[in-house]
């Protein structure tokens, strides 16, 4: 097979929910039809059940959920499809937002009962930024549900995104008889699948048939007959167009637990995606099927295997291909460099890949050398991916560690965890304090970054929480004094380890009045890498 063909059969997607809305078990039911596993786990850690594939970390084994992003690979009907599993819950990471600027679209995940949640809009925004196409996947129809037309209504207002259902459920919870599919005027009833088998009993027949008041009930058959003629006339139709720009989201009905609709979806989504998109640089648009090899680090993790203390730089493979030992130009570094080890990853499970192609994800064994968002290229010509945002982090704490003799230690845990990403680090403005500020998207990364550095640094550290709240890059601060600036008395002055200076605040209107304070001082949201 050539290169191009490889490309085409490329789908790299991330997935995105709000905690417990089921992300895990549909990621889980995909690698079941993959043949990538061969029974589902189950991710809430009850003793003896086996932990789901995409979780490995210690604290995620512990607490049941997904703290880092994962990397799963597997093929299906003739596709290669890599899935980027962002964690789900309040408590992520930056690192959930970086894991979106690797992905070609995205699949919501919405839990029937609850609708849009706070998280789900987060992720939402960034894709939203990306113009990247978002197809929804209403879960947990298996239980007591809010009414679909509510839960369109909610998704267009609340996410500010058109919705076209695709298929339409018949019932919920103990009377959840199956869905609609609006296209093939089909109806599918099926028997649940239990205890992570992948074959579900499905009955499908056309929608005109004298069989369907049989299968569904009359009152059922009359409730479905109004739908159809209230979604025909008032949603959206699909347009390939407004998907592709992140305009309309595609959404479908179904039930992860009991793998019902599942493996629909996934053929839908599989035919509405497109194979590996063009990416800017700083010198043009680079095509997906250009001979020469190209990608950028998008995550980094360190330790990731306990017996040895490795760091492992994850790249997204934006064209051309890929094979082992192949020396490549890494663009910030301005060396050649020959990408070592190189590996895919199955959760913990890794293999050695002897070639990938552009839309893949590949690990490489990283010395210390590469930074989130470094371009490695094979040409001769030198250019940059598009830089990643830094995300505002939203909780503040200063961190010392307890014995001070183990200062060297301390920086060097706390450096190498911000160089993955999963903190940000700051020090006070203008002073000689060492004193280090860790920000963080999610509270959860403080814990995370306590049990790391006690278990893989051996730093014990003492958190004190700060009561900031939204932070601000200056955008023009060659053109400002930042010491002069006219602030608030919730204002602190702060600068990242690039000597950045950024700005504080308890509250989210002192942001507007430092601005009218100051005239010509522009602020940022993000920050760039």
């Amino acid at each position: 097979m050539n290169i191009a063909e490889e490309i085409k059969k490329r789908r790299t997607f991330a997935i995105i929910s709000h905690p417990d809305a089921g992300k895990t078990t549909l990621t889980e039911k995909f690698l079941l039809y993959g043949g990538a596993i061969n029974l589902a786990g189950t991710v809430k850690g009850r003793k003896g059940a086996k932990h789901a594939v995409s979780d490995w970390m210690e604290i995620e084994k512990e607490r049941g959920i997904s703290v880092t992003s994962s990397v799963l690979q597997f093929n299906y009907d003739g596709f290669c499809i890599n899935i980027l599993d962002t964690p789900g819950h309040q408590d992520f990471s930056e690192d959930t937002y970086r894991t979106l600027m690797a992905a070609d679209s995205a699949v919501m995940v919405i839990d029937g009962s609850k609708g849009v949640e706070a998280q789900t809009i987060k992720l939402f925004k960034v894709c939203v930024m990306r113009h990247i196409p978002i197809f929804t996947f209403v879960n947990k129809m298996d239980r007591e549900a809010r009414d679909p037309f509510e839960l369109m209504d909610e998704i267009e207002e609340v996410l500010g995104i058109r919705t076209c259902p695709v298929n339409w459920p018949i019932g919920c919870g103990r009377e959840f008889k199956g869905v609609y599919d609006r296209f093939k005027e089909t109806i599918t009833t099926f028997r649940a699948a239990m205890n992570g088998q992948k074959e579900v009993e499905a009955t499908e027949v056309q929608l005109g048939d004298t069989q369907v008041d049989a299968l569904i009930g009359e009152s059922f058959h009359r409730q479905l007959m109004d739908d159809i003629e209230l979604l025909d006339g008032a949603s959206d139709e699909l347009d390939m167009d407004r998907v592709s720009r992140g305009d309309l989201s595609p959404v479908f009905f179904g039930s992860a637990l009991t793998n019902f609709g599942v493996e629909t979806f996934l053929q839908h989504f599989l035919k509405m995606t497109t194979s590996p998109l063009p990416r800017l640089t700083t010198t043009g648009v680079v095509d997906p099927f250009e001979e020469e090899f190209s990608a950028f680090v998008f995550k980094i993790q360190a330790n990731m295997n306990k017996a040895h203390r490795d760091r492992i730089a994850f790249m997204r493979i934006v064209s051309g291909k890929f094979d082992a030992g192949m020396e490549v130009n890494h663009v910030q570094g301005g060396k050649k460099l020959r990408l070592s080890q190189p590996q895919q990853l199955m959760a913990q499970d890794r293999k050695i890949v002897e070639e990938a192609y552009a839309g893949d994800i590949i690990g490489v064994f990283d010395p210390g050398i590469f930074s989130i968002g470094d371009t490695l290229c094979k040409s001769g010509e030198k250019f940059e991916y598009e830089g990643i945002p830094t995300f505002a982090p939203e909780h503040f704490a200063r961190v010392r560690q307890m014995d001070t003799m183990k200062r060297k230690q301390f920086i060097k845990g706390v450096n190498q965890i911000a160089q993955e990403g999963a903190i940000q680090i700051f020090q006070e403005f203008n002073t000689g304090m060492e004193e280090i500020i860790v920000g963080v998207v999610g509270e959860l990364q403080f814990e995370v970054l306590t049990y790391r550095l006690e278990n893989e640094y051996n730093v014990e550290v003492r958190l004190e929480k700060l009561p900031y709240e939204y932070i601000r890059w200056i955008e023009n601060k060659d053109e400002v004094d930042v010491a002069k600036i006219q602030g608030t008395s919730d204002m602190k002055r702060i600068k990242d380890l690039k000597d950045n200076p950024l700005l504080l605040f308890v509250n989210n209107w002192s942001v507007g009045m430092v601005l009218e304070r100051n005239p010509g001082l522009k602020l940022s949201e993000f920050g760039h890498n």
